[in-house]
C-alpha cells in the first residue's frame, strides 16, 4: 500500500507542476507555432529522469519509496515522455536497435494514430 501512496502523491505533485510550468511558459512566450510549455516540460522531464536514474543507480542508494515517488509518480505525471526517452536510450545503449526502432515507431505513430481516432470518435459522439 505504501508504494501506491508514494506513486499517487508524486503523481499529484507532478501533474500540478506540469500544469503550472506549462502555463507560465505559454503565458510568457505565447503559443508561438507550437506548445512551447509542453516541449520544455518534456525535455526537462527527460533530462531529470535520466539524471536521477544515473545518479540513483551508480552513486547512491535510493529507497524504493523515494524512487516510486519521484521517478514513477512525480516525473510520470510531469511527463510520460521522459520515460519514453529514457527507455529508448536504454535500448540504444544495449545495442537493441531493432527493438528501439519498433519501440520508437509504435510510440510515435501508434500514439498519433490513437489520438487521431480518439479525436474522430470523440467528435462523432
Amino acid at each position: 500500500m505504501t508504494r501506491y501512496l508514494a506513486i499517487g502523491f508524486g503523481g499529484f505533485i507532478g501533474a500540478i507542476a506540469r500544469y503550472i510550468l506549462s502555463k507560465l511558459i505559454n503565458e510568457r512566450y505565447g503559443f508561438l507555432s507550437l506548445p512551447l510549455g509542453t516541449v520544455i516540460v518534456n525535455i526537462a522531464g527527460s533530462f531529470v529522469l535520466s539524471l536521477f536514474l544515473a545518479f540513483a543507480f551508480k552513486k547512491t542508494e535510493v529507497s524504493r519509496a523515494f524512487y516510486l515517488f519521484f521517478a514513477t509518480g512525480f516525473l510520470g505525471a510531469f511527463t510520460t515522455f521522459s520515460t519514453f526517452s529514457y527507455e529508448g536510450l536504454r535500448l540504444i545503449q544495449e545495442q537493441s536497435y531493432s527493438a528501439f526502432s519498433v519501440y520508437f515507431l509504435l510510440n510515435i505513430f501508434g500514439g498519433f494514430t490513437a489520438a487521431f481516432f480518439g479525436l474522430i470518435i470523440g467528435r462523432s459522439l
